[in-house]
């Protein structure tokens, strides 16, 4: 008896969790994926179990999506090659359909990132009479002095903050673990907040560091919220996001000729390459440094 989608896409999703140590939002990025190909395979005429989908198939399926982003196109295909992977390693199928899928040529696009000056626009942007306006500091603080993740700030807890030792234990990608130094600067913000958390009527969310008014873990999309208002407030006109600060951490760092092994270990990049764009945008800011300020380039 063939297996049907549901269980398939089940037991896909606990090896994703225990076998290969995925977040949670990773792990509902390839779900999402898998369900798209679920439903279009269930909607043919005859409907396709997973056994039967054949390279045909997803390349007529790729074709139904409509997808112009090859960003997107690529990361969808990368979910499908994985579930069918999974499906060849377990025995349920005895050939993986998508070995011979190609995904869409990438341009490498270097990230978005601040200079130091717009970097202290938007903090200074932050309305510090109102109740949430050192919480708000204390986040951007943390963002850009430490460059953690979206995910990673607000999931923080008390207990990985090590205040006399001045620095954090973070949970990232995988569930690896990794320490962040903590600047005095952002030591200083997050203690001047902690005085108002602790001035909260109710907390429910107890070991987590930034809460929102009614004593709860923020959301992502909070994160999201706080910046954008606060780049209005700015005249900030670039797309800025919570991983904007992160980009912007390491770049500077690497301007300021940290070492580029270091910079991976703060970022919790399993691999040097994935550091490396930081020394590409180095590289551009030096050219663009040469072309305005040497006597010679013409540009002055």
């Amino acid at each position: 008896m063939k297996e049907n989608w549901t269980d398939c896409i089940n037991e896909f999703s606990n090896y994703l969790r225990i076998e290969r140590s995925l977040s949670e939002n990773s792990i509902g990025a390839y779900l999402s994926d898998i369900d798209k190909l679920r439903d279009y395979c269930e909607n043919l005429k005859p409907a396709l179990m997973p056994v039967d989908v054949k390279y045909d198939t997803l390349v007529a399926f790729i074709t139904w999506l409509r997808i112009d982003n090859p960003r997107t196109q690529s990361r969808i295909l990368s979910g499908i090659r994985s579930f069918f992977r999974y499906m060849l390693i377990e025995g349920k199928t005895e050939e993986n359909p998508a070995t011979l899928l190609e995904s869409p040529r990438l341009g490498s696009k270097l990230p978005d990132v601040l200079s130091v000056e717009e970097i202290d626009r938007i903090i200074s942007a932050i309305d510090l009479s109102k109740a949430e306006g050192q919480r708000n500091k204390a986040i951007m603080e943390t963002l850009y002095g430490c460059g953690l993740r979206v995910s990673e700030l607000v999931d923080l807890k008390l207990t990985d903050i090590h205040f006399n030792d001045e620095y954090i234990s973070i949970t990232g990608k995988g569930n690896k673990q990794r320490l962040v130094p903590l600047n005095e600067n952002t030591i200083k913000h997050i203690k001047f907040y902690l005085e108002d958390r602790n001035k909260l009527k109710t907390i429910i969310d107890r070991n987590i560091v930034f809460l929102n008014r009614r004593g709860r873990k923020l959301s992502r999309v909070m994160i999201y919220t706080i910046i954008r208002e606060l780049c209005v407030r700015a005249g900030i006109k670039k797309k800025v996001s919570p991983h904007t600060f992160r980009h912007s951490f390491a770049t500077h760092l690497v301007q300021a000729g940290a070492d580029l092994r270091a910079v991976q270990e703060m970022l919790g990049h399993e691999s040097i390459l994935t550091t490396e764009v930081y020394t590409h945008i180095d590289r551009i800011f030096l050219k663009e440094t040469i072309g305005l300020y040497h006597p010679r380039a013409g540009k002055r």
